[in-house]
């Protein structure tokens, strides 16, 4: 199942991307299966955690790196364009109450979902420029693109942590 967000956040990248979401307002119910605390192991004892609460039906709270000094915030939702379910973040702010100095909040991620694992893999905004001004251009470039193996950045892979 192919879809998220977050799972946006500025999730792989230290900077968001967009200055505009592709949708205004959420379209679609959020996976529960996503739901919880979810962990990273990088390399050696380097673990990253990626926390994802309900906020209502259709939109969920993301934090990455989660439990951090630096973990950011995002509100996120589902959202289907070009035959692809992506997850569109928005992220607001940082566990140190930073908020964005920029209109560059937004991230789009798609995502997979099997057994006790989350892949998530981030729209890679040298395929999709950063510099699109509105959500009808990012549509089109993202259908534009869809087929292309670049379009989404290196999967990054979480575990569920039991409950």
């Amino acid at each position: 199942m192919k879809t998220l967000m977050l799972l946006a956040v500025c999730l792989m990248v230290s900077a968001c991307d967009y200055t505009v979401p592709l949708a205004s307002t959420p379209e679609e119910t959020i996976n529960r299966n996503l739901l919880g605390l979810w962990e990273n192991t990088k390399t050696g004892d380097q673990h990253e955690r990626l926390l994802i609460l309900p906020l209502n039906a259709r939109e969920f709270l993301v934090s990455y790196p989660a439990g951090n000094d630096d973990a950011m915030f995002a509100k996120a939702s589902l959202v289907t364009r070009a035959g692809l379910q992506l997850a569109q973040l928005e992220w607001i702010g940082t566990a140190k109450g930073k908020q964005p100095d920029d209109n560059r909040v937004y991230q789009l991620a798609t995502y997979s979902l099997n057994a006790s694992n989350l892949t998530v893999r981030m729209l890679n905004s040298d395929v999709v420029d950063k510099a699109i001004t509105n959500s009808a251009g990012l549509a089109t470039a993202i259908a534009k693109h869809k087929d292309e193996t670049d379009l989404f950045r290196d999967p990054m892979v979480f575990t569920k942590q039991d409950k």
